[in-house]
């Protein structure tokens, strides 16, 4: 019988062992380790927020008398005044909550990611557009909108044979155009790629043919397996700013193959003759222009770069040397057009560029590319260990199955040998299924690579609960920053209510005045044994 988990349970199941963990850890923490240095208005500080305050303070010197009894007096103020604010009921407002939760997302959020490696990740795909590539490729379609292993078998050796006849002389694009011909294949030529404007699969299969006329084998997308052939590989020549004159007739301007292509010729190379003998060119656009977009801007264009205009006008554009230089009447699909240069400039820099970067690796198939630093960082600090054999047999269900259909997940629930284990818990190939069952997030048509797509976030999604759960241990710091922001809050509200708010004049008599009600209202001790022996507890610390 076919044994299926109950949803809530599935996932209580994956993730309660997380949490007995890591409450089992904070129980055993050892106290002797951070005493209490003092208790005010009833609360216990522990050493441990005492020097985290003091040694963020570069003037404080906690083995100096003097610095240590100044320090120890204004901790002690600092805390009478959030233990004020604290009776005053400041922290239960909504206000003052949204603020706080608001911090702690953003400072958990900054420990659930490898910021370094997200940015070396996002520098090689910006280094990857210093270069421009056009290819030609023919594409074998898969033959469904879901493939399972068995489907791509055919498609796999119709690819693989056409390389063979390439490989052994037949030419590229007479072969990839016969077989579009007969509906074999598809047969495409593409004048510019760029990084993060193709699939993945495709784009690294380009970028790695290092020189013109090189052929790739057979690579596997979601459309299909493709041949591509590199046909262009040229430096990023980055953008340029004009202004141009659009010659076309009134009637048709969209298609002058219907005007009197001769006339409009003529006109044009009128026009040229007037703007290269001097006359201004702003002056000739308001008068003769059929681009009613830009006839306000003077004919001028914003930047653009390879790709994002019409091919003819693109090269003519970036065929001009010299800022003010006009070119002769080129003809495009919407008539002629006489280009002055403005200006040129390289490629957005990095910096102007990271993140928009991030944004598409963020929300793509690149993620993993992205947060791959972040992921193997936190593997290995969980001792990852992953069983391929168990994988395998999952990998065999995508024979047949497709990991979205019913059957998949109906055999995949029966399977219960370990998958992977993190931090000593293992994890068998049944809650992976269910994992998969509830969460199929993933845009891959081939199922081998669904299958990938979702294990590789199942195991993120594991390693990211683990260190939510696992901060305080790991990073004790977390602890201590939000402590401070929380007590931040609070001073600054009871401090403005009380001082900074009134004249400034007053403010000195009136902060005095304040210190010593509180000192009066609320109960002070310190821990003496503990502040005489912070030598010892400084060198253990810092061991």
């Amino acid at each position: 019988m076919i044994r299926k988990l109950n949803m809530k349970n599935a996932v209580r199941k994956i993730f309660v062992w997380i949490i007995l963990g890591f409450n089992l850890c904070m129980a055993n923490a050892q106290d002797e380790d951070n005493p209490v240095v003092m208790t005010v208005a009833g609360k216990d500080i522990p050493l441990s927020e005492f020097l985290f305050l003091a040694q963020k303070d570069t003037s404080v010197d906690l083995l100096n008398k003097k610095s240590l009894a100044n320090y120890i007096e204004l901790f002690k103020n600092f805390k009478l005044k959030v233990a004020e604010a604290e009776s005053k009921r400041f922290h239960e407002s909504l206000k003052f909550n949204d603020e706080l939760n608001n911090y702690k997302s953003q400072l958990r959020d900054s420990y659930l990611s490898d910021k370094e490696g997200e940015a070396e990740a996002i520098r090689k795909v910006y280094d990857r557009g210093n270069e421009v590539l056009s290819v030609s490729h023919i594409l074998f379609k898969f033959p469904s909108s879901k493939v399972v292993s068995k489907d791509t078998a055919a498609v796999y050796r119709k690819a693989d044979e056409t390389y063979r006849r390439i490989a052994a002389g037949e030419d590229f694009a007479e072969v990839g155009k016969a077989l579009a011909a007969d509906t074999v294949a598809v047969y495409e030529t593409i004048d510019y790629i760029f990084p993060l404007e193709v699939m993945k699969p495709f784009e690294d299969a380009a970028y790695s043919l290092k020189n013109v006329g090189d052929i790739s084998g057979p690579v596997r997308t979601d459309l299909g397996f493709h041949l591509i052939r590199l046909d262009k590989r040229i430096k990023n020549p980055g953008r340029v700013k004009v202004a141009h004159i659009l010659i076309a007739s009134e009637e048709n301007q969209s298609d002058p193959k219907n005007n009197d292509d001769e006339a409009l010729l003529e006109k044009a190379n009128a026009i040229y003759a007037r703007a290269v003998n001097g006359e201004d060119f702003a002056e000739l656009v308001r008068n003769n222009t059929s681009d009613m977009t830009t006839i306000k801007r003077d004919g001028e264009l914003p930047f653009f770069g390879p790709g994002e205009m019409v091919k003819p006008f693109e090269e003519a554009a970036f065929a001009l040397k010299d800022t003010g230089e006009i070119s002769k009447p080129l003809k495009t699909r919407y008539g002629y057009h006489i280009i002055k240069l403005l200006n040129k400039a390289g490629r957005p820099s990095f910096e102007e560029m990271e993140s928009s970067i991030y944004g598409a690796m963020k929300q793509g198939e690149w993620n993993f590319e992205l947060f791959k630093s972040f992921e193997e960082r936190e593997k290995k600090k969980f001792n990852y260990v992953f069983y391929p054999e168990a994988y395998a047999e999952l990998q065999k269900l995508c024979d047949v199955y497709h990991p979205e259909d019913t059957a998949f997940y109906n055999y995949a629930v029966q399977l219960t040998k370990p998958l992977m284990v993190l931090n000593g818990n293992s994890f068998p190939q049944n809650e992976f299924a269910e994992y998969l069952r509830l969460y199929p997030f993933s845009t891959k048509r081939y199922a081998g690579d669904f299958l990938y797509d979702i294990f590789r976030q199942f195991v993120r999604t594991v390693v990211t609960e683990l260190e939510k759960r696992t901060l305080s241990e790991y990073h004790p710091e977390f602890d201590q920053l939000v402590k401070e922001y929380y007590d931040g809050i609070l001073l600054f509200e009871i401090s403005s209510n009380r001082v900074w708010d009134k004249p400034i004049e007053e403010q000195e008599k009136l902060e005095a005045e304040w210190v010593k009600e509180l000192n009066q209202k609320y109960e002070v001790k310190l821990n003496q044994k503990v502040l005489k022996n912070l030598k010892k507890y400084l060198k253990k610390k810092r061991n």
